[in-house]
């Protein structure tokens, strides 16, 4: 009559001999969480995320376009070879368009260099690449004379300070927010089995 007690008690104490202890639990699950943040990380590292892909595209974009703005203007001001020369060997701050063009080139360079091959995850290379694009702007239209010289005055720094606050607009509220809620989540779900065994065996 006592075995079935005795049997029921060793059962038991099998049962939460094999769940972990806390002090188990907490002396093994940091290891286990920065293995299992390294091997994310290494993932990371193997590709950029689809929202900073995008991102960088779009910073390819803003190049490109601002180039393109630029040929015309060459081409419509009387030939590229002409107007080149012009605007490059002969740079008048008032009436060349060429600091427009190397303002883009800045925010290509520093934006993939810090966004797609370093991976940062911070602010504050879009913002000085905005606040640069828009101080120079802002001074070059007041003192400059590039209103005077028809549609391309008012097109291209428009669009060349469109573009950069676009790209800040889009780094802060998609690209960051976005790739933070996905790691935050993939963190949660690789700690999730650990949690569910800790309730079990801890009621």
């Amino acid at each position: 009559m006592n075995r079935v007690p005795g049997d029921a008690e060793n059962a038991h104490s099998s049962s939460v001999e094999s769940c972990p202890s806390l002090r188990d639990v907490h002396s093994i699950n940091p290891a286990q969480l920065m293995a299992r943040i390294e091997s994310y990380e290494g993932r990371e590292k193997k590709g950029i995320s689809d929202v900073r892909r995008t991102f960088c595209l779009f910073v390819t974009f803003d190049l490109l376009f601002i180039t393109l703005l630029w040929i015309i203007e060459l081409n419509v001001k009387g030939g590229i070879e002409t107007t080149l020369e012009k605007e490059v060997l002969q740079y008048d701050y008032s009436s060349s368009y060429f600091d427009i063009f190397l303002l883009a080139v800045f925010r290509f360079k520093v934006l993939i260099l810090a966004y797609a091959m370093c991976r940062l995850r911070h602010w504050w290379a879009i913002a000085f690449t905005t606040a640069v694009t828009s101080a120079f702007l802002l001074a070059k239209v007041i003192i400059s004379q590039l209103f005077s010289q028809g549609a391309f005055g008012y097109v291209l720094p428009i669009i060349s300070f469109i573009l950069a606050w676009i790209e800040t607009w889009f780094l802060d509220f998609k690209v960051l927010p976005q790739e933070a809620e996905e790691e935050n989540s993939k963190l949660s779900s690789d700690n999730s089995p650990q949690l569910l065994r800790l309730a079990m065996c801890h009621p």
